[in-house]
């Protein structure tokens, strides 16, 4: 694992929701040090992964997880009707479909995270596999914390979501908004997708990382080799509807 000096301002850079699209392909031209995150058991995630991983891209299982607002999950979706063996078993089959994954983020989730007990069947699931995770917090409410540091998994937080807006104004807000955290707490996560919009951004203005002193790094490059968080401040920026509604202890009664 490549480390570098405490002092440095690093930003790693998520791209998530891979697999379905045959424009996802574009994530293959972005620079090598852009980390890829991908869906399992979709058309074309396994190809990505593999070819990512060939271009020197770290690559990530995009795991769904069940929403607040019911959005459809897609293949390997994990929901509060699963029992302990149904999410353990979903988790090791996703992980099985991405090769070369190295961590894992939640794709949506914003109901699922904040449940206990199936967030710690998952740790339990990524520590079994030797994964890191990024919480890409789609909640405040998240339990992801806890239940990663029970299990021994190392954790990540996304800082900055790059592309709610696709325009090109509202991505160089967003990216500049990273650029500057960076700089301020030494490391952020900056998480968008695979919009023609957003590859066409990054290609474009890569230069601002170096221009201001920031590092592009792996999201693994953030934790040391044994595990630990180099640094780490949470912020809220994400979307208020996502963050606002708490699971109901009626709601998560199923299996917490």
């Amino acid at each position: 694992m490549t480390c570098f000096p405490a002092f440095a301002a690093n930003l790693a850079i998520i791209i998530d929701d891979i697999g379905y699209r045959q424009t996802d392909k574009a994530v293959l031209s972005l620079d090598p040090n852009i980390t890829l995150a991908v869906l399992p058991h979709t058309p074309l995630g396994k190809t990505l992964a593999q070819q990512g991983y060939s271009n020197g891209h770290e690559i990530m299982l995009h795991i769904p997880m069940q929403s607040l607002d019911g959005r459809k999950l897609g293949p390997g979706g994990l929901t509060n009707q699963m029992n302990e063996r149904q999410i353990k078993q979903t988790v090791i089959d996703a992980v099985e479909d991405i090769p070369f994954a190295k961590g894992v983020n939640n794709h949506m989730g914003s109901f699922f995270t904040q449940l206990s007990t199936p967030m710690k069947w998952v740790m339990q699931s990524l520590k079994q596999k030797n994964l890191y995770f990024v919480d890409s917090v789609t909640t405040k409410f998240s339990k992801a914390t806890v239940q990663a540091e029970t299990a021994g998994v190392p954790l990540l937080y996304r800082q900055v979501f790059l592309d709610n807006d696709k325009r090109y104004s509202a991505l160089d807000k967003q990216f500049r908004l990273a650029i500057d955290q960076a700089k301020q707490l030494g490391q952020v996560i900056l998480i968008g997708h695979p919009y023609p919009e957003t590859v066409s951004y990054l290609k474009k203005n890569m230069n601002l990382l170096t221009q201001n002193g920031v590092r592009l790094v792996s999201a693994s490059s953030l934790y040391d080799a044994n595990g630990e968080i180099v640094a780490n401040v949470l912020d809220r920026n994400t979307k208020p509807n996502l963050i606002a509604e708490q699971v109901t202890t009626t709601q998560a009664s199923t299996l917490e």
